[in-house]
């Protein structure tokens, strides 16, 4: 969950002071040649940027969540291997055009966002503050509001610095899943007509249930032109079981969540932010997931195709680690420039 505080595109802090400058750190300077070593087509980055405990290594001293969160993306993007950034607070709370332009106007121009649509689209169920589920959610992959609340605002705000629209569908109700056609076809008619209002878009769908990945479900991603979102999450089986689904679709982009170690299982999120803070180290090293997650990469751009790879820190420890270590297994799978 994403507890950073709110975004405002003032220049000025709320206390109408003017904001700090954050600093980049001085980067490890093997991460040069190894940024440029990569496949061209391979954006890396992180679910998000406003963690304190990456001073030294993304940003030059420490400063708080807040500061970080409100003015640290264009150090963020300063990182050599930083060419792309997870966007999942519109999950809690629609964000409009103007706050997707500020975003986009701190970073260079070859940076890609990875945009979440809001949980009020992509959530069978209306939760309370514990998470758990009070009532049927009556906009579940409702048109209108996916398109007002993300597609449109994300594709004119961000504009060519948007990499994908990723469609993350909450657990549904246990009761769905025996029968899964239903819903099934309320997404592919979702997906049928976003791809008429956004024609260019990068369409992702990443799920919480294992009962999605059926012939079906793969029918309505490559008849609407969208992909499946990797999603590496202790609520879904390990990466080699989902492969099959991105086997299917192939030849076609890679969009790829690394969320949560497997280790802690489906409800381990808390564990793994509790022992992972303050995200300075590699705590829980996955070099299995890594090197599978990377043959994937260099498969994909190898055949010319896009790659939006984002990384939590509850993957490993610390995201900018994960980050650099993937990219390396890049490399020793033979994707390169």
């Amino acid at each position: 969950m994403d507890h950073s505080p709110p975004f405002t595109a003032s220049l000025f802090d709320d206390d109408g002071s003017l904001p700090p400058v954050v600093g980049a750190a001085d980067p490890d300077p093997a991460l040069a040649p190894l940024a440029g070593a990569l496949p061209p087509r391979l954006w890396l980055g992180t679910s998000s940027w406003h963690y304190p405990g990456w001073a030294g290594r993304v940003w030059d001293r420490t400063y708080t969540e807040e500061q970080l969160s409100r003015h640290g993306l264009p150090a963020y993007a300063r990182h050599p291997l930083f060419g792309a950034v997870g966007l999942d607070r519109g999950f809690y709370r629609p964000l409009t055009v103007e706050q997707y332009a500020a975003y986009a106007a701190q970073v260079p121009a070859d940076f890609r966002f990875v945009v979440k649509a809001p949980g009020q689209v992509t959530d069978a169920l209306r939760r309370g503050r514990g998470g758990q589920g009070l009532q049927p959610n009556p906009d579940f992959l409702d048109l209108e509001l996916a398109w007002r609340d993300l597609a449109a605002p994300a594709g004119e705000g961000l504009g060519d610095k948007l990499g994908a629209l990723v469609l993350q569908i909450s657990p549904l109700p246990a009761v769905w899943l025996n029968d899964m056609a239903p819903v099934i076809e309320r997404l592919h008619g979702l997906l049928r007509a976003l791809r008429v209002r956004a024609p260019a878009a990068l369409l992702a769908v990443e799920v919480r249930d294992p009962h999605w990945l059926t012939p079906d479900f793969v029918a309505a991603l490559k008849d609407t032109g969208a992909t499946y979102c990797l999603g590496l999450h202790g609520k879904m089986p390990p990466i080699a079981e989902q492969l099959p689904i991105l086997r299917a679709l192939w030849p076609g982009p890679l969009v790829c969540r690394w969320n949560l170690n497997l280790k802690h299982g489906a409800y381990g999120y808390e564990t793994a932010r509790d022992q992972y803070a303050p995200y300075d180290k590699l705590v829980d090293p996955d070099p299995d997931t890594r090197a599978a997650l990377a043959r994937v990469i260099a498969g994909t751009t190898g055949a010319g195709w896009p790659a939006f790879v984002t990384l939590s820190n509850k993957a490993e420890g610390s995201a900018p680690l994960s980050v650099a270590a993937l990219a390396e297994a890049v490399l020793a799978a033979g994707g390169s420039r």
